[in-house]
């Protein structure tokens, strides 16, 4: 996407960039740049800086807070954001619940809620996929009974992203059982320290810590904790993973992971090896991944282009999702391929392991299996690409 004819976006772009050069927090793009785990005061302290320069709902219309930027605007900042290497916001917060609060909550509740996400004060986390219930979420048993002027929770939720930092959680509940199972639910907010909330974390085959098992035992919160309608939140959770499965797109962090890949394939090899740019096979899936970004990108601003003026992603979203994670699987297999070939041609030549000048290696193989680690999940939370692939040809092929 070129919008460097535009120089009014390119002032903008300038501002952003400078933002992001001189203003965010130093520490913290020292440690995402490194590949290391932020602490919750840490995410809070990334979050807070974008909330403090009202630029964290960047996608929120001005009536509720946000900067009311255009849609062009809001792919620069996105860009810019990745490029400059900042700590991926938190998206449960200002991309998923906000505007569930904003569109079906109350006056009272987007007063109450809608500041603290803005502004990055704070973390909330998603409660959908239970143990028994995961791409087939309607057969939810999460429960919420109505006691009274109280909602009271039992069950479990699963593979809960970043609930360790959260001080909210957002429900998927059942409050009736009795008739079709997609009209029984209902979605409910609940705070991480209320009695009954338990915690437990799951850490990945990459060694971090991002999933959470959450448990509620008799977890009693106020009626006005239900968002919009009761028996509705099947509804709202569709709403919400049309912004969901758009917002794994990251144009800008696949761009700058190629153009990473390329230089580390361009780099002169010791020992009179040819450079890694110079295998066929590698050259070619370097250039399909490239190519996979571009498509990706192209689908994005479709879509983007249909809810410019505050509506929500359709069902074209499912595309999004299945482009963008199959993209984040080909360029991270791409670092498991040069450090593999990396190692090889070293041992072949007789020297040390890593045959790029300096060992270069070292600086990509280990945050390199990391993220190849991390990136084998997104082809299955947040819906199966298996199930988008079910929902595209059904709901936007007519098939």
């Amino acid at each position: 996407m070129d919008l460097s004819s535009d120089p009014k976006l390119e002032d903008f772009r300038a501002d952003v960039r400078a933002f992001f050069a001189n203003d965010f927090p130093k520490d913290i793009l020292e440690k995402a740049r490194r590949g290391a785990s932020l602490t919750t005061e840490e995410v809070r302290k990334s979050e807070k800086a974008l909330g403090d320069k009202g630029w964290l709902a960047a996608a929120w219309p001005i009536e509720h807070g946000g900067p009311g930027w255009s849609l062009e605007e809001q792919y620069i900042f996105d860009e810019e954001l990745e490029r400059a290497g900042v700590p991926t916001v938190t998206p449960m917060g200002v991309i998923y619940v906000g505007p569930i609060i904003y569109t079906f909550g109350t006056h009272e509740q987007k007063k109450r809620w809608l500041p603290g996400i803005r502004e990055g004060r704070e973390g909330w986390c998603q409660g959908y996929s239970e143990p028994e219930a995961g791409s087939d979420l309607a057969s939810l048993q999460f429960s919420a009974v109505r006691e009274g002027d109280e909602y009271v929770l039992n069950g479990t939720k699963i593979w809960t992203s970043a609930a360790q930092h959260a001080d909210w959680i957002f429900c998927l509940a059942r409050t009736d059982n009795s008739g079709k199972k997609q009209e029984g639910i209902s979605f409910i907010i609940s705070e991480m320290d209320r009695p009954g909330v338990t915690v437990t974390p799951i850490i990945t085959i990459d060694g971090k810590h991002a999933l959470n098992q959450v448990h509620f035992e008799n977890v009693r919160v106020p009626v006005d904790y239900l968002i919009g309608e009761e028996g509705k939140g099947w509804t709202y959770s569709q709403y919400l993973l049309g912004h969901e499965r758009t917002s794994y797109a990251r144009i800008g962090g696949k761009r700058k992971q190629i153009r990473h890949l390329r230089e580390i394939a361009s780099a002169v090899p010791t020992g009179g090896n040819s450079r890694l740019i110079d295998d066929p096979d590698f050259a070619r899936k370097l250039s399909d991944a490239s190519l996979a970004v571009d498509a990706l990108e192209m689908t994005v601003l479709r879509v983007l282009s249909a809810v410019k003026d505050g509506g929500a992603p359709g069902k074209e979203a499912s595309i999004i999702k299945v482009l963008a994670t199959t993209a984040a699987q080909q360029i991270t297999t791409l670092y498991l391929d040069a450090a593999a070939l990396n190692g090889v041609r070293g041992f072949a030549d007789s020297v040390s392991p890593g045959w790029l000048e300096g060992d270069a290696s070292a600086a990509f193989a280990a945050p390199g299996v990391s993220v190849y680690f991390g990136t084998r999940a997104q082809s299955i939370y947040g819906g199966t690409n298996e199930i988008q692939r079910n929902i595209i040809a059904k709901r936007v092929l007519g098939l």
